[in-house]
Order: C-alpha cells, then structure tokens, then sequence
C-alpha cells in the first residue's frame, strides 16, 4: 500500500508484533513530547504499553483483539504509526457499536471482524493516528487510508478510531470518515493550592457532602496511601489483581489483563502508575489504579474484597484529585460513563470517534443516526454542567 505525500513516496506496512520494530521508531512517532527525558503526553500509546499488552497475552491470539499495528515510512524514515486491532466483538471499547452489529447482522451480513485504531480497554483520550513532528498531515493520511483500503481489501464491515483527539476526528471527517461525538467526565485543576481550595468553589451543600464522604471513608478502620514508582512492591500487584478480578467479573464476565499484564507493570512500568490502596487489619482490601500523563491522571481499575461507605469515592475521585493537585496537574480523567461523578467535581467534556462503514447504505443510516446523537450529547453535556456542584456567579457574589 502506498500513498504520495509532496515529493515522497509513503509505503505503509503492516505488523503482527510490536517486536517488529524498533521502539525508539515508534515511540518517536507515539510520544515525541517525552524526547526530552519528561513524560508522555499519556503512557498509553507508548511502546512499553502496548507491548506489555501483547507480552502478557492481553490482547492476541483468542483474545479477539488481533494487532495489525500500522506503519508508514517515508524511504527509510518511520513518519507514522497506529495501533490497528482486528476485532472478533465489540468488549472493551467504551464507545458502544453493539446496536450497528445487531442491525447489521439481522440484515444478513457479518460485522465481525471488523478494525479498530485504539488503545484496548482503554476510554481515554489520546493521539491515535500517531505522526512523527513535521509528517501531521501526510502521516495521518496515509494511515486512515491504508486502514481503509486493508478493511476494503478483506471485505471487513467497518473501521473505528475511537478515543481521538478532536482534532484528529475533524481531520478524519474531511478525510471522508464519519465523527461521532459522545461524553465522560473530567475534574479540572483550577490552580487549586489544596483540596479545600477546591471545595471553596463548590455550593455549600456539594462541599459538605464531600466532606462526610471523606470523613466516612477514612473511618473505614485502616489506611489509604498512594503509591507509585519504587514505592510499589509485587505484594501490591498481588492485592490488586484479586480486586480487578472481582471487579472484571461483576462488569464484563471475565477480567480483559491477564495476571502476566501486572508483573510487567512492575517491572517496566511502574514509574507510569500511581495505584491507590486501603489497607485494613494487615490486609490490602481496596485500590484503585491510575496512569500518570504529562499533564494529567488518568482512573483505569478499581476493585476491593470488601465493602465501606464511601471508600470507592475515596479511592477512585478524592485521592486523584489530592494527586494531581499535589503534582500540578491540570485534570483528572476518571474513566468511561458515571453521571455520580458529577456531584464529585468531575464535569462532561466531549469525546470523539471516527467510523467508515462499507456498506453504502448502512453507512448512511449510521451518518443519520451521528448526527441526532451529536445534538442530544451536546444538549446533554449543556444540561449536565448547569447542574454541576460549582457555585453559580450569583452564590460567588452573595458569599464573597
């Protein structure tokens, strides 16, 4: 597969493994903010990850995420990458296509497999079409259209990009692709000195409800620290994959990592992780993990093995919070769905995606469909705000 870009030809090939290349290639095109020794912008585009996935048998062979990682070089220079998954179902993407499957299906085709550009299990916001500085626009391209031209080519339903910045979704949308824009909820870091600081700009009623939260959950009868780097231990893996189990199995059936996904969190990773756990009676009995970006904590797993008020809030919304404060920070993003987080601090931004479909006709029902969900979200994520816990203009004035 080739594509022009100004002068230069641009070949895109395809890779089974991410051991197919060098990681300095891929993370000069995935995390080109972290040459100067600082973090990425997120870790979850970034060759230890994604190859930690593929490692512990995360994502593979009966997994029904298949990687087709794509790779576009300019002569010999890598200028562009993205991590493409054949998908055999629909788990584990946090933007739902369950209801296109079953249309599609009922009509008599097949939508599995189809391909999906994202970071499995994973509902956060990122670069995906992931472009060396200097190749944006010629990268991207020839990434959508080598993705394109390999469903077409295999006669496969469909192709997503899901969790792209909106910037690339409206390029993707000029490419011909289909934007779908949908919602979660983030926590802003308004400069806030401390965690009262914070509470000083909620009503009076969210800050007081805060604080019993707090105050009820630190009364669970043991301890709540925040761990991450050297301070982790494997004792601290073996804790909390018992809870990600039991959390798995009440969500999605069967837990997405395997038990191998932790030990090399430990081992390569755990620079990237501040994890979250309450220790009762010698015992860990709740955690909560979070990845560390450039500029924010990003809320992936929470679990326990047993239960006490408020300590979910605690673990998962609170403690981020104190962190990114701590640290600077500028938001936490705490995961896919939970309009209780809202109470919480955490407000709805936008999230986005981008779709083609190859059926002409399904396409247009699916193009339908985007369009009256984009309105009803943006409505939605107007409503929702105007109910946030912030004081109002007016309650500023009257306390001030």
């Amino acid at each position: 597969m080739t594509d022009q870009a100004t002068d230069a030809t641009i070949s895109v090939t395809v890779l089974t493994s991410l051991s197919q290349i060098a990681p300095e290639e891929w993370d000069a095109c995935a995390c080109p903010e972290a040459a100067d020794g600082g973090r990425p912008g997120d870790p979850f585009t970034t060759y230890r990850l994604l190859h930690a996935l593929e490692q512990s048998r995360s994502v593979g062979t009966g997994t029904g995420w298949d990687p087709r990682y794509l790779v576009a070089r300019a002569g010999a220079t890598v200028i562009a990458v993205a991590p493409l998954y054949a998908k055999a179902h629909s788990q584990g993407e946090y933007i739902f296509d369950h209801s296109w499957a079953h249309a599609w299906e009922r009509a008599g085709g097949r939508y599995y497999p189809k391909l999906q550009i994202a970071v499995p299990f994973t509902p956060v916001t990122g670069r995906r079409l992931l472009t060396r500085p200097g190749y944006e626009a010629e990268g991207a391209s020839a990434l959508v259209q080598a993705a394109v031209r390999l469903a077409a080519d295999n006669r496969l339903s469909s192709l997503h990009i899901t969790f792209c910045t909106e910037g690339e979704a409206i390029a993707g949308e000029a490419m011909g692709l289909m934007r779908r824009v949908t919602h979660q909820y983030h926590w802003h870091n308004q400069g806030y000195a401390d965690f009262e600081a914070f509470l000083a700009g909620l009503s009076s009623r969210k800050r007081k409800t805060i604080r019993k939260e707090r105050e009820r959950a630190q009364a669970f009868g043991g301890t709540i620290e925040m761990l991450t780097g050297d301070a982790l231990r494997p004792e601290h893996w073996d804790a909390f994959w018992r809870f990600y189990q039991d959390t798995g199995a009440r969500k999605w059936g069967s837990p997405y990592l395997t038990r191998a996904f932790f030990d090399i969190v430990q081992d390569r990773l755990r620079a990237d992780v501040a994890l979250v756990m309450a220790r009762r009676d010698g015992r860990y009995v709740a955690g909560a993990l979070n990845f560390i970006g450039r500029r924010a904590l990003f809320g992936r797993y929470w679990g326990c093995t047993e239960d006490h008020p408020c300590l979910h809030f605690e673990a998962c919304y609170y403690q981020a919070i104190d962190y990114a404060i701590a640290q600077g920070l500028e938001r936490v993003e705490a995961g896919a769905q939970g309009d209780h987080k809202l109470a919480r601090g955490y407000l709805p931004v936008e999230t986005h995606s981008l779709h083609w479909v190859a059926d002409d006709g399904f396409a247009r029902a699916v193009g339908r469909y985007l369009e009256e969900e984009r309105r009803a979200t943006e409505e939605d994520i107007e409503v929702l705000t105007a109910y946030g816990p912030f004081r109002k203009p007016q309650q500023q004035e009257e306390q001030d």
